[in-house]
């Protein structure tokens, strides 16, 4: 999957959980974990990596915790 998709998905899902109580973040990590297919959180890993261009800061720290939570 590319990452304009990936970024795409990652911001819908930070939005969603920005619109709600509690931790926006941890939530949307939570969402990524359960749902999203190893190859795409190691695509938005990688696209972090680069430089995280496009991602909210929801986002990006949502993706932030879905990596600390990897290793």
């Amino acid at each position: 999957m590319d990452n304009v998709k990936l970024v795409t998905m990652a911001n819908q899902i930070a939005g969603f959980f920005a619109a709600q109580r509690g931790d926006a973040a941890r939530a949307a990590a939570d969402h990524i974990v359960a749902n999203w297919d190893p190859r795409m959180r190691a695509g938005l890993a990688a696209h972090v990596a680069a430089g995280g261009e496009g991602l909210s800061e929801v986002a990006r720290a949502a993706a932030d915790l879905v990596a600390a939570t990897s290793r």
